[in-house]
């Protein structure tokens, strides 16, 4: 047994997170650890990693008992976390960044040099092992989010490590790259590496498991291995009951057109000129009241661009026609596109979506300000009254509506970010990964919002990197490539080989 966790409590301030958690792993193993926003899996994997000292029960590694005063005592014994949100500091080099805090020293001198040389051909054997083909000497911000995933996982490789945590790490991933990251995690496991994966992503537990701990409310819901867990008993184990249907069962009506452009292009600034200027690049494509449109692409094909632009994100470089209920539409800033019923959910919650600092209230009426504010002053009894319909309507467990967002579960944080938008009351819903980072339930509860939003006449246009989710969602979906629409499926027409066909320019029809 390469890792025994027994008996683990903790609490914040008096409240218990973990209840006498037990969780083992064996070496070369991927032990998927499961169960829903809140359950405990972060508070579990932080005390592995040293981030918490002050709890209840025993470590045991390699059959040695251990406490980690940090993380940088873990990593010392060989234990990398790769969190969901990443460590990376962009100004930095790759090669910085891949060493930053534990520095290859010389044999002569080490408190006064760093083995430079060490250094890069240790971080060029990390890359060739991550099919990583860059410019170490390169700030990381230079490069796109699905290299800085790898570079992530280089560093955390860096420490020679014998666990390796993984906490949803392919949130922002297209299909092969998420493709490209189980082939890496077939070769630690053939090295020896162990590795813990948190995950919200059924597909992934069945496809790279080998066995699975759930947690539910602190505590221990069951261990078993994946191949003897059919996903009816894991559902349960997670959420305490049975669900339905996975997707919601309804009859597409849809009714007079909401949205329509022609010939959009947008580009995000600083990108380079040249045919790389204008990722969305000349797309036409309407939406109708009642109707759920998936947008389909890998990494970089320019659908987040498109919603991000449309929005006002970047209103100097949009080109061509939008109409909104039948009317000419000028993109001009955010704030213009909420008042015109616009409403746009962005894929990254903590960086563009909410204020972290700010309390539940505050984010809430962030987009719907001037309903608090008539004449220019904010009504706290106003903004209060909206946070506290809405944290009943999407049953949002929070201690109370002056918390700030950041002392909530990934699931929670997300539905204040729902409750931020259907404040404006939009008649067209832009929502890219609306279900990213979220359990099973919170899921359910998303599908069911998006039924009803489309029942009461609202356009949804829809980004999501799980194909059954785009497929079991949408009426139709558009796929791009290279910043234009390679093609429209119906839902009959839309399937994984199809999207994934036209999402890398081939032709999806035989």
């Amino acid at each position: 047994m390469l890792l025994s966790m027994r008996g683990i409590c903790k609490s914040f301030s008096g409240v218990p997170v973990l209840r006498n958690v037990s969780f083992d792993l064996e070496p070369g193993e991927v032990h998927v650890l499961a169960g829903e926003n809140g359950a405990g899996k972060t508070t579990l994997i932080k005390i592995l990693a040293g981030v918490y000292d002050d709890y209840q029960g025993e470590i045991e590694l390699n059959g040695r008992r251990v406490r980690f005063p940090s993380p940088h005592h873990a990593a010392g014994r060989g234990i990398s976390v790769i969190h969901q949100e990443m460590s990376l500091v962009g100004t930095l080099p790759v090669i910085d960044n891949i060493f930053l805090g534990r520095e290859l020293k010389p044999r002569f001198f080490p408190r006064l040099f760093v083995d430079r040389a060490g250094q890069l051909a240790k971080a060029r054997e990390l890359c060739s092992r991550l099919d990583l083909d860059i410019d170490l000497m390169r700030p990381v911000d230079e490069y796109p989010l699905t290299v800085k995933n790898r570079i992530e996982i280089a560093k955390a490789l860096a420490v020679d490590a014998a666990i390796l945590i993984m906490d949803e790490p392919t949130g922002a991933l297209s299909t092969p790259e998420v493709e490209r990251l189980y082939r890496i995690i077939g070769d630690l496991k053939r090295r020896g590496t162990a590795v813990i994966y948190i995950t919200h992503r059924m597909e992934e537990i069945y496809r790279i498991g080998d066995r699975i701990t759930v947690l539910r409310d602190g505590q221990r819901a069951g261990t078993a291995p994946v191949s003897e867990l059919s996903e009816t008993k894991l559902i349960r184990w997670m959420i305490g009951r049975e669900l339905g249907s996975r997707f919601p069962v309804r009859e597409s009506k849809p009714g007079a057109e909401r949205l329509r452009l022609e010939n959009f292009s947008a580009a995000k600034p600083g990108t380079s000129p040249g045919a790389k200027r204008h990722p969305v690049r000349n797309v036409s494509f309407s939406v109708r009241a009642g109707e759920v449109v998936g947008l389909a692409g890998l990494q970089g094909s320019g659908n987040s661009s498109l919603l991000a632009g449309l929005f006002g994100a970047f209103p100097r470089s949009i080109h061509g026609k939008v109409f909104l209920d039948g009317r000419p539409f000028r993109v001009r800033s955010p704030q213009w596109s909420i008042r015109h019923g616009l409403a746009y959910l962005p894929s990254d919650r903590k960086e563009s979506g909410l204020i972290q600092g700010m309390t539940v209230a505050e984010n809430i009426s962030l987009a719907s300000l001037e309903k608090a504010s008539p004449w220019g002053v904010l009504r706290s009894r106003t903004e209060a009254a909206m946070a506290r319909r809405q944290v009943q309507a999407l049953s949002i467990r929070l201690p109370g509506i002056d918390s700030e967002v950041r002392q909530l579960s990934g699931g929670n944080q997300q539905k204040v970010l729902l409750a931020k938008w259907i404040e404006t009351e939009p008649r067209v819903f832009l929502l890219d990964e609306p279900t990213r980072g979220v359990d099973v339930g919170v899921k359910h509860e998303i599908y069911a919002l998006i039924r009803r939003w489309v029942a009461e006449g609202t356009a949804v246009v829809l980004i999501t990197s799980e194909l059954q989710e785009l497929i079991g969602l949408s009426d139709r979906i558009l796929v791009m490539h290279r910043g234009q629409v390679t093609a429209e499926l119906t839902r009959e027409e839309a399937s994984g080989e199809s999207i994934l066909r036209a999402a890398m320019g081939k032709p999806w029809k035989n």
